[in-house]
């Protein structure tokens, strides 16, 4: 009985597909995926509660980034512990081993698990930010009834905008996605992996800082050092957007689009990193 060498069966959308499905239904299948979400719709809608206050248009800022505030700190623990959990239960249920006894390239499992979170991740950022959007549009049409004044020149919320700041967020989980598979590659427990991926996720965050700091570091190895951090950690400041929201100016379009192929970029280095980690893993 023949063996079949996995570098003489080319590499496969299809079986990268059955991945990523999987992977899709068993996030579903998560208790944590409900509860983050329900969290998570839960603190946007009771944005309404505020609605008895009654302070004006910059109301409508306020739910916005209380909105998106809900969004990225509910989306990026989703993305940290379902990431993990995902990649460490084919591990220690042993089907990790059976699935690549198969001829399936390991990128194919890696990058399967990658676009099955990244699924899931984008359907936590559609209802989310659905909700967001539902929530403004009424308050927006109560508060036009209420001070036409203020809204002379048509509403101020750009709706299109918010669709946009949603979009690179999840392109942003999607990046944080791949840093947990990189960790996750080469690390021997879930705790580990979901600790660094908080860690890291503080780091990028914080980026900026050492963007900024390197212009002022009066020594070359310290100048080179903190903007070689710069460089290998992805800066996520420059996904949050959603200031300019309600600001009347709106979100320049091809801004996004630079910050989205940032992302993209970001997430097939990454990729790859954890592929070449995860070949050199025994499992």
């Amino acid at each position: 009985m023949s063996v079949v060498s996995v570098s003489s069966v080319p590499f496969s959308l299809g079986r990268l597909g059955l991945i990523a499905g999987n992977t899709f239904l068993e996030a579903v299948r998560q208790k944590l995926f409900g509860f983050l979400l329900f969290l998570s719709v839960g603190l946007v809608a009771s944005a309404q509660f505020f609605r008895e206050f009654n302070f004006g248009s910059s109301e409508l800022k306020f739910i916005a980034d209380f909105g998106f505030g809900a969004l990225v700190f509910f989306g990026s623990a989703l993305t940290i512990a379902t990431t993990a959990q995902l990649f460490f239960s084919e591990i220690e249920n042993r089907t990790a081993l059976t699935l690549l006894a198969k001829p399936i390239w390991r990128a194919e499992f890696i990058f399967g698990k990658l676009l099955g979170v990244f699924a899931v991740i984008g359907i936590f950022c559609a209802l989310t930010v659905g909700l967001l959007i539902a929530l403004l549009w009424q308050r927006e049409s109560q508060l036009m009834r209420f001070d036409p004044e203020a809204f002379a020149g048509g509403r101020i919320i750009q709706y299109g905008d918010l669709l946009i700041v949603g979009t690179l967020q999840w392109i942003k989980f999607g990046v944080l996605a791949a840093i947990v598979l990189l960790v996750a590659s080469f690390s021997n427990t879930n705790l580990f992996t979901v600790v660094m991926g908080f860690f890291v996720l503080v780091i990028c965050h914080l980026q900026y800082l050492a963007s900024d700091a390197w212009r002022h570091v009066d020594s070359v190895i310290g100048a080179l050092a903190v903007r070689l951090l710069g460089v290998v950690f992805p800066n996520f400041q420059l996904f949050n957007l959603a200031d300019s929201i309600g600001q009347g100016a709106g979100i320049d379009g091809a801004l996004a689009l630079r910050v989205a192929a940032y992302g993209f970029f970001y997430i097939g280095v990454i990729g790859g990193l954890a592929v070449y980690s995860f070949r050199h893993r025994e499992i």
